[in-house]
């Protein structure tokens, strides 16, 4: 069942690139500022992994703060957006699905937005235990994402906590994986799994919230 969710979740984004920017975040270039002060306070500097770059919006910002960056996305349609949107020297983008995905590098900061709420629950330590073996030593992860409070956007399928059903402009329907940020919650999790972490609020037009962690040695 996992399996078939994050396929259709992949082709769901796939279908959804050309109107992503349009129906996630309406004001592009407001949503592009808040990106870039998000960033900005958070200060990813050295090289840097963005998993689920998506259309780009976060890579640009990305880039003006750090030396180098890999964004890789599973969606060919949406990387194709970003490598237009983000023309800098210092990215290079890859098509590639983070859980086959293989790489020698190592990364002083891995980030993602709105990607782990679309982790499935059974494959949350595997994916920050990958994490763990994609950092350089004293390296962090910074993550944005969607705060619990705003679970009541979303329909859920019946008999089922995380996967949700959503509808394209055309009328499509996939299921996706989504499971809202519950900060407290979270940082007991990764505090089991060895990270330390931290949560903090960003509530304006987006009710987001803004983490790091760091593997404890």
């Amino acid at each position: 069942m996992t399996d078939d969710v994050l396929t259709s979740q992949a082709e769901y984004y796939r279908r959804r690139a050309g109107e992503y920017d349009a129906t996630a975040y309406g004001d592009v270039a407001a949503a592009s500022a808040r990106a870039a002060r998000l960033v900005a306070e958070m200060d990813p500097s050295g090289t840097v992994l963005e998993i689920a770059c998506g259309t780009g919006l976060w890579t640009e910002a990305l880039a003006g703060q750090a030396e180098t960056v890999t964004a890789i996305d599973v969606a060919p349609e949406a990387v194709a957006i970003a490598r237009d949107r983000v023309r800098s020297n210092n990215v290079r983008f890859e098509v590639a699905d983070v859980f086959s995905w293989t790489t020698t590098a190592r990364f002083e900061v891995i980030f993602f937005s709105a990607w782990l709420s679309h982790v499935p629950m059974s494959r949350f330590a595997e994916f920050w235990q990958l994490l763990r073996g994609l950092l350089a030593p004293g390296g962090r992860v910074l993550f944005v994402d969607e705060h619990v409070e705003d679970r009541d956007k979303e329909t859920y399928l019946p008999g089922g906590d995380e996967i949700a059903e959503r509808q394209l402009r055309d009328g499509s329907k996939y299921r996706i994986v989504k499971n809202f940020v519950d900060p407290e919650p979270l940082e007991r999790r990764l505090h089991g799994l060895g990270w330390e972490c931290r949560i903090r609020r960003d509530d304006s037009d987006w009710v987001w919230v803004c983490g790091e962690a760091r593997p404890v040695t």
